[in-house]
């Protein structure tokens, strides 16, 4: 590592390093030295690191040549590679410091810290223990520095945070006592690798029969359901069904925090908010919807069903408004049987015997995905809901299955081939022969 040993009275940039001695000389890296006084112009000039990245570039620039200038006087050593360290001193003061690669690199979909010295990203689906190394302090600091243009907040009184960072990736965190010692933090990021149902066509998550039959049913109004495991692409999915819905239409999304990137011309997100200090202004994802409905919304979509706004999304949906969801399940009819269940949740004279005939006729389509070995996610079945139900079951028929590890027409069709019709679709034609 380099050292410099600089005297705060000779710094050409009139730079003082902030809480040491006025006439002390230290020693620092070149690295923090250049850090220090980038920092420092910063707050003398009224620059915001996050609203302008490209100011903070130029003041690197300008402290760097700066630095130049004295190591050719002799003054400080040289440095190999500026270039690496310009990059590193704005990765550190507009950025998130040693996570900033990562969230630059496009290979990787996901960044985790168990702890200070255990770093993890996720490249094609499988997980890799990076050579990073963090201070407890560090990680504090990070997670301080993501949560600031969010206004969210995690301390004893709320241990456990999400919030979108300014790229659009998901941040997830958890701090003692809830968690063992350390701060766990997640940083999701959201890669936009398609951004209609033709993309993932090319991806190889559909087939382009599927995505044909998908564009129709989103364009006649069918509602759909899309299940899967973790990080199985359900997020990628739904975002592409959304491409698809006629940009005439109105569409309200509910959201925990802002994921989905739509086209729609007439489009409103709402996300949920985190109670205040006081443990009120808590806005919950069943209020979003039932605020939707008021709305006048022609389309509502809801990033992830996980609890008892799965009532309020079935009533929603009951009231004749299309619309689509996601939700966890290790397959379609699994899928379906959790919406029978979710909406327990919300109060206790919910009954079983009301929930099934309304989710048979709320659903008509679920659309499963699963990540194989390859870290590849596909779609493996499409499932088409009649309506019908018989003693607490739903019925459900396969459109379209994985089998002979592909997938594959099967012999199931999709209710309402009076919507596909008025949409101008032939349904016989759409789907072709069963194979």
């Amino acid at each position: 590592m380099l050292i410099a040993t600089v005297s705060t009275q000779r710094s050409p940039s009139g730079l003082a390093k902030r809480g040491r001695g006025r006439d002390k000389v230290w020693e620092l890296s070149a690295l923090d030295l250049i850090e220090d006084e980038v920092r420092e112009l910063v707050r003398r000039r009224g620059v915001d690191p996050s609203a302008d990245p490209d100011a903070v570039r130029g003041l690197v620039a300008e402290v760097l040549a700066h630095y130049d200038e004295r190591s050719l006087a002799g003054g400080l050593p040289p440095l190999p590679d500026p270039g690496q360290l310009a990059r590193d001193v704005f990765d550190s003061v507009a950025g998130y410091g040693p996570l900033q690669r990562y969230l630059d690199d496009p290979t990787i979909e996901e960044v985790w810290i168990n702890e200070p010295g255990r770093i993890f990203v996720a490249r094609a689906g499988r997980s890799e223990l990076t050579t990073t190394i963090l201070s407890a302090s560090d990680v504090r600091d990070l997670v301080e520095r993501m949560l600031k243009p969010s206004g969210r907040r995690v301390d004893l009184s709320t241990p456990w945070v999400d919030a979108m960072l300014p790229d659009g990736s998901r941040l997830h965190v958890v701090i003692p006592d809830i968690t063992r010692a350390c701060w766990a933090v997640n940083i999701r990021k959201f890669i936009i690798r398609a951004a209609s149902l033709d993309q993932l066509v090319e991806l190889g998550t559909l087939t382009a029969a599927t995505a044909r039959f998908l564009d129709a049913a989103v364009v006649s109004g069918l509602n759909i359901l899309v299940s899967g495991g973790t990080q199985a692409g359900k997020t990628t999915l739904l975002n592409c069904l959304g491409a698809a819905i006629p940009a005439r239409e109105r569409v309200i999304t509910c959201e925990e925090v802002f994921e989905l990137q739509l086209p729609a011309v007439d489009l409103v997100g709402l996300q949920t908010r985190q109670p205040n200090l006081d443990g009120a202004g808590e806005v919950r994802l069943r209020r979003l919807v039932r605020e939707a409905l008021r709305m006048r919304p022609q389309r509502i979509i809801v990033g992830e069903v996980r609890h008892e706004e799965c009532l309020d999304l079935l009533l929603a949906l009951n009231c004749g408004i299309p619309g689509m969801c996601t939700v966890h399940a290790n397959s379609a009819r699994e899928a379906i049987g959790k919406m029978c269940t979710l909406p327990l949740l919300a109060a206790e004279n919910v009954s079983h015997a009301f929930l099934v005939p309304l989710v048979a006729t709320c659903f008509d389509l679920v659309v499963h995905l699963a990540a194989g070995a390859d870290g590849r996610r596909r779609v493996h079945e499409i499932v088409a809901v009649p309506g019908r139900s018989e003693r607490g079951v739903i019925e459900a028929e396969d459109v379209f299955t994985w089998r002979d590890d592909r997938l594959v027409r099967a012999e199931g069709y999709p209710p309402h081939p009076d919507r596909f019709a008025r949409a101008g679709y032939d349904l016989v034609d759409l789907l072709g022969a069963v194979s």
